[in-house]
């Protein structure tokens, strides 16, 4: 118990640095790369509803509130399939945006009971370039990063350890049109990072963690959460195409869920995550100090 609290408590800790927000990237908070949990609860289900909430502390001041909902089915023995669609807000600076932002929709193959892979893709609902006053806002403020992306991942469970490692790669990219210089030298958007013509790369993820049961209710699964951005991104201003120094590099970061069985059908989920180590630059806007999400799932 003793290393349980000494594992939270590190966690909270650490909310000084700055992290890559994965929930909005993505492919870390699709269910079939959450972390280990009793499945014990939904084995006799074939059906699974989830609904959530979460909020972070962003770069610049700003706060960032974020919604989704899931659905996941068990076709047969060997397939499954989610589906879920998720909803960004943003506050500060006075400026408040608010949208639609993904869907995601994955397959997954039980290679056997120990070993999963996955394939599915991330379908932006804008284009990433909402505007206040004619004037594009930068990604801090956008709903979705408006890139389709293919998403891949593999999945391997050792008693109560779960390891998954996923890439997620842009296929497309969005058509903001932020530059800095367009704002006066007294707003608070002139020191934002420019994404005009913005160019993502792909990131990949490995997550490590490990499920405590504490009692037949209620479980703990620390974990630790390394996200790499493959490249540095690039943008375009009057001199060209200009990359986007210190964009590329590892993100670290530690996570804990905790699982609370309501019933057979019902379940609670609450789980946070700040960062350990970060890249020099955040150019997407995902940037997070500190992530916070409830969940309720229904089996059935």
């Amino acid at each position: 118990m003793k290393r349980i609290i000494t594992i939270i408590v590190f966690v909270l800790g650490a909310t000084s640095a700055k992290s890559q927000g994965c929930s909005d990237a993505g492919f870390c908070t699709i269910n079939s790369f959450e972390p280990s949990t009793d499945k014990a609860q939904t084995a006799t289900y074939k059906n699974q509803f989830r609904i959530g909430a979460s909020a972070g502390s962003a770069d610049h001041d700003i706060t960032v509130y974020g919604s989704m909902v899931e659905y996941s089915r068990q076709i047969n023995k060997w397939f499954s399939a989610d589906l879920k669609l998720t909803f960004l807000a943003q506050n500060g600076n006075n400026i408040s945006t608010a949208g639609l932002s993904d869907v995601f929709v994955n397959i997954n193959y039980a290679v056997s009971k120990k070993v999963d892979l996955i394939l599915g893709a991330k379908i932006p609902l804008n284009d990433a370039n909402k505007k206040k006053n004619g004037l594009a806002l930068p990604m801090d403020y956008q709903s979705s990063l408006g890139t389709f992306d293919a998403i891949v991942g593999l999945g391997y469970k050792l008693e109560k350890w779960k390891f998954n490692l996923g890439w997620q790669q842009p296929l497309t990219q969005n058509n903001n049109t932020f530059i800095a210089e367009d704002y006066p030298i007294h707003s608070p958007l002139h020191s934002f990072q420019s994404t005009n013509n913005y160019s993502r790369s792909g990131d990949v993820l490995l997550r490590v963690s490990y499920l405590f049961n504490l009692s037949k209710k209620l479980l703990i699964t620390p974990g630790i959460l390394p996200i790499y951005h493959l490249a540095n991104d690039e943008f375009s201003n009057i001199n060209g195409k200009q990359v986007i120094n210190g964009s590329k590099g590892l993100t670290l970061n530690a996570v804990v869920y905790l699982n609370y069985k309501l019933n057979e059908k019902n379940n609670l989920e609450f789980n946070m995550g700040s960062p350990l180590v970060a890249r020099d630059v955040r150019p997407d806007g995902l940037t997070r100090s500190f992530v916070a999400t409830i969940q309720y799932q229904l089996s059935f």
